[in-house]
């Protein structure tokens, strides 16, 4: 935080904003002193429970903008709220900041996720936890099975409003909204919001407060810029150079799944420890390379745009933008992972040369002209990946007619050779096949089956079309809340 920054808040951090006595104090024991300027305009505002949308440059505590507000209200109107992000490992990383502040206070929550354990999420759901924590599928999952109430709901917060509600996520949330009262709370942050997103949002909340610390499209101004015009066979060169001038971490963005992969392999062959998120690994594995990259086991993190947006990793000193994003707004977010905090960090981008037009659409958003680079000496060619083909498949072929021999192998018998011609050898045995079941014992077997499976996530009983109490999640009316003083 610059020094006019302070000086214009009078120097007295968190106070001042309406912050409660008890959240100030966990404030300062977690070493929370200035308030970025998103955090000085929302939360007060948030805290008096108005419709906000926010817009401010990734990696400038968007998640403390409304986290405070969200338990401060909570423990006024002894409400319950809701969160909705695009990816998994962002719901994981908010859930993790909201603990830290409202530990203090036993604070419950309930994390819905895709590749998790549905009868863990169903055990916290029981529980009536303050605040759900979830992605709009595996939400709309429980819904779809009655196995959670969201009538509670004073407060939606929609975090990456730009993405969660692009037309690929909107009928996912639109079923969500559906289902929560009107007379709620809402809060969208961001960091890119357009026009046509911005009249889709305002539908749905009322008389918004709109909290723009920076334009749209905005980069960290600590962030060094460059591009590369590479062809698409240079690629993994030009990356080995890169990443050998360089000794810190970085995350290289591939825009398919299957380019993460190939990408990972290519920097293990440079002699790069690395790792990869993509929608092809689980939960586990995603989580497991995330962690090893915090602590330093890998160095290179490879990952498609699942990893562009919120994921908040220290010390990262460059971004590498392998294939451009598919979308101008998703560029923001990748460089967006280095240059966190007051750091400073550099984030370069590898074009082809029909990609040139891309450039100029990412210039246009940023509102600022990127240098492009000349590529020099690039590294020696380490060829393409090893190919290992399927086994062999051994066939007999007719001996060319000619030779020593006149085509036919010399048949010894006695020590005294023969022209005779070596006999054939016999047919192999014919393969046994399994018997075949008759069509009625089939028939027969498949009901038995059907009979024996359980009905698993039905809400009536099959005999009295009546609702199975115990299916239905069970919450108690004398359930505490937060309590902050």
């Amino acid at each position: 935080m610059d020094k006019a920054h302070a000086q214009a808040f009078g120097g007295n951090g968190f106070n001042g904003l309406g912050i409660a006595p008890g959240l100030l104090s966990v404030l300062a024991t977690l070493g929370y002193k200035t308030p970025t300027p998103i955090q000085v305009k929302a939360i007060p505002s948030a805290i008096e429970g108005k419709d906000v949308i926010g817009v401010a440059q990734t990696g400038t505590g968007k998640t403390l903008a409304f986290g405070v507000p969200l338990l401060q209200r909570l423990a006024q109107t002894n409400g319950r709220g809701l969160i909705l992000l695009p990816t998994r490992e962002l719901a994981q990383q908010v859930e993790e900041e909201l603990h830290k502040i409202g530990k203090p206070f036993h604070l419950r929550t309930a994390l819905l996720i895709g590749g998790a354990s549905m009868g863990e999420q169903i055990r916290k759901i029981k529980a009536d936890p303050h605040v759900i924590i979830a992605t709009p599928g595996r939400l709309n999952d429980h819904l779809e099975q009655r196995k959670v109430s969201l009538s509670k709901i004073g407060i939606l917060i929609l975090d990456e409003a730009d993405r969660m509600l692009d037309m690929g996520f909107w009928p996912q949330i639109k079923r969500i909204l559906v289902t929560l009262p009107k007379d709620r709370q809402t809060m969208l942050f961001s960091a890119t919001l357009s026009k046509e997103i911005m009249e889709l949002a305002t539908t749905h909340m009322k008389l918004p407060t709109r909290i723009e610390v920076a334009p749209p499209g905005t980069t960290v101004d600590k962030v060094s810029q460059e591009f590369f015009i590479v062809r698409k066979e240079d690629k993994m060169r030009l990356l080995e150079k890169v990443l050998g001038e360089r000794t810190g971490s970085a995350i290289v963005f591939t825009r398919t799944k299957h380019g993460a992969t190939r990408v990972k392999r290519g920097v293990e062959r440079i002699g790069h420890t690395a790792a990869e998120i993509h929608s092809n690994r689980s939960l586990s594995q995603r989580r497991a390379a995330l962690d090893g990259f915090k602590a330093g086991k890998y160095r290179i993190l490879v990952a498609t745009d699942i990893a562009a947006r919120g994921l908040d990793v220290k010390g990262i000193e460059m971004v590498v933008n392998y294939d451009l994003p598919s979308q101008s707004e998703d560029y923001v977010h990748r460089i967006g992972r280095t240059a966190r905090a007051g750091a400073s960090g550099h984030a370069i981008s590898f074009a082809m040369p029909d990609e040139k037009r891309d450039i100029r659409n990412i210039e246009r958003l940023i509102k600022k002209t990127v240098p492009v680079s000349q590529v020099s000496e690039l590294p020696p060619s380490r060829g393409a990946l090893p190919y290992i083909p399927d086994a062999p498949v051994h066939q007999h072929h007719a001996r060319p007619h000619g030779g020593v021999h006149g085509g036919r192998r010399p048949f010894h018998s006695g020590g005294a050779s023969s022209s005779a011609p070596r006999p054939s050898p016999p047919p192999p045995p014919p393969v046994p096949r399994p018997p075949l079941r008759r069509p009625r014992q089939k028939a027969f077997l498949i009901l038995l089956q059907k009979r024996r499976a359980p009905l698993r996530g039905a809400a009536f009983s099959c005999a009295t079309m009546k609702p199975c109490k115990y299916l239905l999640p069970q919450t108690s009316a004398t359930t505490p809340s937060i309590t902050i003083s």
